[in-house]
């Protein structure tokens, strides 16, 4: 009887998730209308093609605000559904906004002609246009300025920022809604007229609003610019964008922040809509190669007694590396996207060091005791390769990090010292890590063979790597982390030059007494 593997598993439910989100996204764009000759159907009041206004007011009150307590800041008088328009204004804060208050917009459309107050035809949305941050930490000369040292530290007290930027969408299509099943999504933004037809459906995009768009609010801001957006919006991003919103306030009570959920948003907002499918497809696939490269990996090194053929030095380099990489997104306050797998990763490249020096850790009551495990003359020879190599490169590192360390005291700001160290840390990791990766490559050129790696791991690391290279686009993150993710490619590159140089006869065993069907039968 055949009994499927744990990654066919995988792959058969990753690619029926994929199918479920296509027939899910394609069902939100494509609704079915309604029809008349089955059910009672609710009519667009833009099939009569009604001539309309659109009127934006302020107000430091937002709910419960009445039209008096409101400034009139813009008439759109000649207003169509389907047509663009783009103002900037300048908008006068009150005093009370100024002292660390609130502010908001409201929006009115309805019949030209008519007032917005009181109207059976008019739709109303408000928003506010500020938002509680801490405020980002000043950065500056470590050697320079000292009195800035001290100012640089601020308190963790959110003060009132100015959103400079507001997106307001009507849907443009005339679709029949189901009286008795009117999808969820628009539910709360249906308001009818006393003919019985549903008013333009009116949306504040509040996605769009992004913490790079913020500007702090101060006691001498009398005035701050408001860029206004307004375009006509589909009836499926309209959906997307409610159910979206919807599960941002969910991540927000799950104890994710706006910096996280703001990187999330961006990619919805900031992207076009086909990339924006290809890419939540890809996501898929790169959570799939994630589990199952981190599954091959611990498998082969968990089945691995010697480091025969492989670089210990190596090892150690990609776990300090990855230590320093994980302190530095934490020091950026890199959205969780990608400080979660990269801690996961440290842990498991500080297990590879324990298994690579075949550490035994024993407890004494309280008080631990390591030992280190014998080498063999196979591993011994193996490291003379590895010393080589290593020696070579330092000639080229050292001189490099030293000189790069100097040159980012004297001429870059800092947030703190500790920020410096981390940085220059970091930027040594990610501009010379490839050279650490050479002496595995040194290795394998001196042993003439490929057959001691981890080739299935590799691989679904190669695969996420070139997924890596579509996020490094689209997920906000260091310019550092983002160019290091186009390194790897050519580190994969010289690995699989390697393969094809050396190539491997799975029923041979390898210098070391080792095949790839003994491998499998491990592994699997």
């Amino acid at each position: 009887m055949y009994v499927p593997s744990l990654t066919t598993i995988l792959l058969g439910l990753g690619m029926a998730y994929v199918g479920h989100s296509v027939w899910t996204m394609f069902d939100l764009f494509y609704p079915t209308p309604c029809d008349p000759a089955v059910s009672s159907c609710i009519k667009p009041f833009l099939a009569r093609n009604p001539k309309l206004e659109l009127s934006m007011f302020t107000s430091p009150r937002g709910k419960g605000a009445t039209s008096s307590s409101m400034d009139l800041v813009w008439k759109f008088d000649n207003f169509t559904v389907g047509a663009t328009e783009q103002r900037n204004f300048n908008i006068s804060l009150p005093k009370k906004t100024r002292n660390n208050g609130t502010f908001f917009v409201h929006i009115f459309l309805y019949p030209q002609g008519e007032s917005p107050f009181g109207n059976a035809r008019s739709v109303y949305q408000f928003s506010s246009l500020t938002q509680y941050s801490i405020p980002e930490a000043e950065s500056f000369n470590l050697l320079g300025d000292k009195n800035k040292t001290n100012s640089a530290h601020h308190p963790d007290v959110p003060v009132t920022h100015w959103k400079s930027k507001l997106a307001v969408n009507v849907m443009e299509e005339t679709l029949l809604l189901d009286r008795y099943s009117v999808p969820g999504d628009l539910y709360s933004l249906i308001r009818l007229s006393p003919e019985g037809d549903y008013l333009p459906l009116l949306y504040i995009d509040e996605l769009g609003q992004r913490l790079k768009d913020l500007k702090p609010v101060s006691k001498e801001s009398r005035q701050m610019t408001l860029e206004v957006t307004y375009s006509p919006i589909s009836v499926g991003r309209l959906r997307l964008y409610t159910n979206l919103q919807q599960s941002i306030q969910h991540l927000h009570t799950m104890g994710f922040t706006e910096k996280d959920t703001d990187e999330l948003v961006g990619i919805f907002a900031d992207t076009n809509f086909y990339f924006l499918a290809a890419t939540v497809a890809v996501s898929m696939l790169h959570l799939l190669f994630d589990f199952l490269a981190f599954k091959n990996d611990i498998s082969f090194w968990r089945n691995k007694d010697t480091m025969e053929g492989l670089s210990t030095r190596a090892v150690v380099w990609r776990c300090v590396s990855q230590i320093i990489i994980f302190l530095y997104l934490m020091d950026e306050q890199t959205s969780l996207l990608v400080l979660i797998p990269t801690g996961i990763g440290t842990l498991i490249e500080i297990w590879k060091v324990k298994k690579a020096f075949k550490v035994i850790i024993t407890w004494n009551g309280r008080k631990p005791s390591f030992q280190l495990g014998a080498v063999s003359e196979k591993e011994q020879q193996t490291a003379e390769f590895d010393s080589k190599a290593m020696q070579y490169l330092s000639y080229v590192l050292y001189p490099l990090c030293v000189a790069g360390a100097i040159y980012s005291l004297l001429y870059t700001p800092h947030k703190s010292w500790y920020s410096w160290v981390v940085r220059n840390l970091v930027n040594g990791v990610y501009a010379f890590g490839f050279l650490f990766m050479l002496p595995q490559l040194f290795v394998n050129y001196k042993l003439k063979s490929v057959a001691h790696l981890p080739w299935r791991a590799f691989m679904y690391k190669a695969f996420n790597t070139f997924i890596d290279d579509i996020f490094a686009f689209i997920i906000t993150m260091p310019t550092a982390h983002r160019m290091a993710c186009f390194r790897d490619d050519v580190v994969f590159g010289v690995y699989l030059y390697q393969r094809w140089l050396y190539p491997v006869d799975k029923t041979r065993v390898n210098e070391y007494g080792q095949s790839f069907t003994e491998d499998d039968k491990k592994t699997n």
